[in-house]
């Protein structure tokens, strides 16, 4: 049995078997360029958030603030994490036996690999999660989705994915080199043990249901607000749920087409084996794809703003040679909408000035 074999071998069979070469030169420079690219974006998008979650901390924005800085930190560590180990991996010219005698490396690779692969996804169908019911149910919202609850929530979205990240060496299964040799993951090469197929389903399943949950939130969300708009025939203060929610379709899109190549993947694996060659190539290619999310995601809250999306609205009014009405549809509250309401309903006629005198001196 795969189980009874020491740790110390456990991850090396696969370099035994057949590999698929990457060209050294151009992976290194590639994985410094990402981490560094991925570093900067993130600490960037982190000091936006931060400076909003200060200016809403009292306000229904906050707990999506605190969810998108959790989220964005996630991505911070993992691109530190992950991108240092790969870097020292491909320095040390991919010669796992010198540097991985006991194995730990390769298991801390492995683990690092799930969780920072999982936990973003986890994030972001919370997030969906909590302003569906922002928008839907405001006052439930308003009293149960305190700070207090949202950083419990973000703690059980870590140790879940702290928990299924840890399930093979909780199991002794080690984690194994794959066949570039570049990286740890769950056993892909000659799965025939129905708990190396478990994992890979499972963590698979787990993907693709975190980003089933964001797309059904955030479809009956964008519904809502989409009613709500055109019922009232006024902007109501919701500048803010426009704006998260275009942040949210944004984060769903890019996490499906960065990430479901790989979560396919690993489904397909786990379910019906193809040839290795074949394999270890779509592999490599779907996990290049998922390595984008980390870096996409902290722009969507870097680009995706009130002012640069006010912006842009005026850029595309003026390339369409459109005439720029001042809608002040990021500025204008409830406040500010009855004044103007106010202002109209006090016309220039002279029976209905006279009239309003008194209430006018009244109010």
């Amino acid at each position: 049995m795969n189980s009874s074999k020491s740790p110390g071998l456990a991850g090396f069979g696969i370099l035994k078997n057949t590999t698929c070469h990457t060209e050294k030169k151009i992976s290194v420079f590639f994985s410094i360029i990402f981490m560094t690219v991925g570093i900067l974006s993130n600490s960037l998008a982190i000091a936006i958030l931060m400076k909003a979650y200060q200016r809403f901390r009292q306000k229904s924005k906050a707990s999506f603030l605190l969810l998108a800085s959790g989220l964005v930190v996630t991505d911070l560590f993992g691109h530190l994490i992950n991108g240092a180990i790969a870097v020292f991996v491909y320095a040390s010219d991919k010669d796992w036996i010198r540097f991985n005698q006991s194995n730990i490396l390769c298991s801390v690779f492995g683990i690092c690999m799930v969780f920072f692969g999982l936990c973003p996804l986890f994030l972001g169908s919370v997030m969906a999660v909590e302003r569906c019911i922002g928008v839907t149910k405001p006052i439930f919202h308003s009293t149960k989705m305190t700070s207090k609850h949202v950083k419990m929530m973000l703690t059980m979205v870590c140790l879940f994915a702290v928990l299924i990240a840890l399930l093979p060496i909780l199991r002794c299964r080690a984690y194994q080199i794959q066949a570039s040799r570049t990286w740890c993951f769950y056993k892909t090469e000659h799965v025939e043990d129905w708990e190396d197929r478990f994992y890979l389903l499972l963590f698979s399943c787990l993907g693709l249901l975190a980003l089933a949950i964001s797309f059904l939130c955030n479809a009956v969300t964008g519904i809502t607000l989409l009613r709500v708009k055109f019922k009232s025939q006024q902007r109501q203060g919701r500048s803010h749920h426009f704006e998260m929610i275009i942040q949210l379709l944004a984060i769903m899109c890019v996490s499906c087409i960065c990430w479901s190549p790989f979560l396919v993947t690993m489904a397909r694996i786990g379910i019906n084996e193809s040839d290795s060659k074949g394999t270890c190539e779509t592999i490599l290619f779907a996990l290049r794809m998922a390595t984008w999310n980390q870096i996409l995601d902290p722009w969507v809250y870097i680009l995706l703003r009130k002012a640069v999306l006010r912006n842009l609205y005026k850029i595309t009014r003026g390339c369409c040679g459109v005439q720029i009405i001042n809608l002040h549809m990021w500025e204008l509250s409830s406040i500010k909408n009855s004044l103007k309401v106010a202002a109209i309903s006090e016309s220039p006629v002279s029976s209905k000035q006279i009239n309003l005198q008194p209430l006018s001196s009244v109010g």
